[in-house]
This record gives C-alpha cells, structure tokens and sequence, in this order.
C-alpha cells in the first residue's frame, strides 16, 4: 500500500499477492481483516477487500486525529540530540525527493520520527494504521510539489522548535502542519 501499487477502489486479489509474497492465503487474509478493523481498507460481499474511497468528512477527522495523537506524542517525549539529528536527515530526504511518492513517504517518515519516542505502544500503532490511511489521500492529490513548500518550512521550524526544547511551539507548528495539508485536501476533494 505504502509503495502505491494498490489503488483506491481496486479489489485486492488475495491468491495473486499470496503469490507474489510467498505466504498462504490464510494470513493474508487475517492481515487483511486487521486492517479493514483499523479502517484502511473495506471487505465488500462477494468482492473481497478494496481500498476504500476518499470522504472529505474522513479526511477532517483523520488529519484532526492525527494532529491531536502527535502533539499528545511530543509533549510526552525526551528528544535527544540523536532525535533531533534523525529528524534533520529526513527533512533533507523530504525536500529532496525526486517525485510525489517518495516526498509522502519522506514526510510520513519524518513524523515517524518526530513520535517514536513516545512511550505508548498502544497510541504508536494507531498512529501508523493512521498514517497508512492517509498515505491514500496524499497520494491522490500531492503531486504538486509546490504544496511542500509550507510544509517543508514548518518541519524546520517544528525542529528548531524543539532543539530549543520549545514543545508547545512544536505542538503548535505541528498542528498547524496537520491543518494545512487537511485544508489542502478537502478543496481537493470538494472541487
């Protein structure tokens, strides 16, 4: 899912990619289960498992979510120079991706990093199954690179933010890159 090769609407054809990976059906299917419980994808009777379409109602409440989870994350979390290092990395990975895919997956990298640290496997997972989902959107609609222009300045901010252990600013600057995107999205999706 995360590389793009499935598409929104698409049937997910259980015997082909139990070939391709070399694994029985049957865990596939259980993988598959779980991650129609986290809402990433939908079992449709008779059709199997899709990914599911895109909803601007969807969209607010995933990207408000997510918002809420990381600053909860980072108001909760040490950073260390080695964290802070990791996060600068990967913001030059993300402004230098060389095409939309790589920039969402950099970007989803990028706010990996910034709550790993949080001690809460529970809220760590739910992130992840978060951001999976909204792979789907990003991919949709963020190939224009000059969206990431706002967002490259706001990861180097949220950075700078806490290399000065300033976290409410952080939080702030985070939330206001949640925002920015999810206000991208929904003219998008309302267009």
């Amino acid at each position: 899912m995360k590389n793009g090769s499935l598409q929104i609407g698409r049937t997910i054809n259980l015997a082909a990619l139990s070939r391709r990976l070399d694994v029985s059906v049957t865990p596939i299917r259980e993988a598959l289960s779980q991650l129609q419980q986290a809402h990433i994808i939908k079992a449709i009777p008779n059709r199997g498992f899709i990914i599911s379409g895109l909803d601007v109602d969807e969209a607010e409440d995933l990207y408000n979510l997510v918002a809420s989870l990381e600053v909860m994350a980072i108001e909760n979390t040490e950073f260390d120079q080695d964290t802070i290092e990791q996060l600068k990395k990967q913001q030059e990975i993300f402004e230098n991706a060389p095409d939309a895919l790589s920039r969402i997956q950099a970007d989803l990298g990028f706010h990996h990093i910034l709550t790993k640290g949080y001690d809460n496997e529970l809220a760590l997972q739910i992130l992840s199954d978060l951001r999976t989902r909204i792979f789907f959107y990003e991919r949709a609609f963020m190939a224009e690179d000059t969206f990431y222009n706002k967002s490259d300045n706001q990861h180097d901010s949220i950075i700078s933010a806490i290399a000065d252990d300033n976290v409410p600013t952080a939080s702030l600057l985070l939330k206001m890159n949640w925002m920015l995107i999810l206000n991208y999205i929904q003219k998008k999706l309302t267009e």
